[in-house]
């Protein structure tokens, strides 16, 4: 070792070893400092919804459109529905916040603010600007910090309209993830109603890992469907399941159709997040071995092919399956 280093360690109060000159044991306690939340109240005033506006107008959706082949259903459930509310989807891709916010009419997109990673999208100073102006993001701590938690409920009292996502974090192979009980709990505390969304093709599009979409517009569909209201004396834990219900039927719909979902909702057929296992998304539930091993599901009846779902199917099986693309054409179903 070199004098030179050797006398940057001694200055760091190390050894020429590397090792700390006084026991932890005797080094003065300190505090540990909370980190200070990264400021986005800025975010929403008048001039930053107008220029949110402009850049969603003129930038974010026309690229995210012209990358991709993106179709809406549903919209129609919110022609009665006056905020605030709570939008919750399922979360595979970096593509889902731009879809969503692309696809909602102008009054909702104006007035709905995201919950984003704190960890992720607040660590550094220029995302954290870039992230806020762009989606009016507020940090969300994914290990239950209660005062980030208010932040929602602050949000809520002002009349925004919130875009959660219940599994708390980007799926890594496309399956659905048990959903957490705070997008539930902020609806059941306030009476707020919940608009379910059902994303598929977002994966297969852009996969986690990637930055930007892949080649050839793939298909994309954005789901909205009928919003929940929370019922008298409903606790949190069974509106969590309504809501996960209504995403796993809605997804269902990209291969079953309408109806088909409907009937598969209702005779508790779908396979919902819960649990510790992932759920491939629109998979019916106790599906069979046989169909399995070849690679099919009873889904596959409409032209759709996939892994089963739970613990026993591997992880490459899993993306094998989410990264299928979407068909390109679908049958058109009356909705009531």
């Amino acid at each position: 070792m070199s004098i030179r280093r050797e006398v940057k360690l001694l200055r760091h109060g190390r050894d020429w070893r590397g090792r700390s000159t006084v026991p932890k044991s005797a080094q003065p306690h300190e505090l540990e400092h909370e980190e200070r939340e990264f400021p986005t109240a800025w975010a929403r005033t008048r001039t930053a919804v107008r220029a949110r506006a402009g850049l969603r107008r003129t930038l974010l959706k026309p690229v995210v459109w012209s990358q991709t082949t993106p179709v809406v259903e549903g919209t129609e459930y919110l022609d009665g529905v006056r905020g605030p509310v709570v939008f919750v989807a399922n979360h595979t891709s970096h593509l889902d916040t731009p879809l969503i916010l692309g696809s909602l009419p102008e009054r909702f997109a104006d007035r709905v603010a995201v919950g984003a990673a704190s960890d992720y999208f607040f660590d550094v100073r220029w995302r954290a600007t870039l992230t806020a102006i762009f989606f009016n993001a507020f940090p969300v701590e994914r290990y239950g910090s209660r005062r980030l938690r208010s932040l929602a409920l602050d949000l809520v009292d002002e009349g925004w309209s919130l875009l959660l996502y219940p599994e708390g974090t980007r799926s890594e192979d496309g399956w659905m993830n048990p959903f957490k009980l705070g997008a539930s709990a902020l609806c059941v505390t306030k009476g707020i109603p919940c608009v379910p969304i059902a994303l598929r093709g977002s994966y297969a599009a852009m996969p986690r890992g990637r930055n930007w979409p892949q080649p050839g517009k793939p298909r994309v569909t954005v789901r909205y469907g009928r919003p929940l209201v929370p019922e008298e004396g409903e606790d949190v834990r069974a509106f969590r399941v309504r809501m996960a219900k209504a995403v796993s039927q809605l997804a269902a719909e990209e291969d079953l159709g309408w109806y088909g979902a409907l009937r598969a909702a209702a005779d508790d057929r779908l396979e919902v997040p819960g649990g510790a296992r992932p759920v491939r998304p629109g998979a019916l539930a106790r599906e069979e071995p046989t169909a399995e091993r070849a690679g099919k599901s009873k889904a596959g009846k409409n032209g759709k092919t996939g892994a089963g779902t739970g613990d026993q199917v591997a992880h490459w099986r899993r993306i094998w399956s989410s990264t299928e693309p979407l068909g390109e054409k679908r049958r058109k179903v009356w909705r009531d």
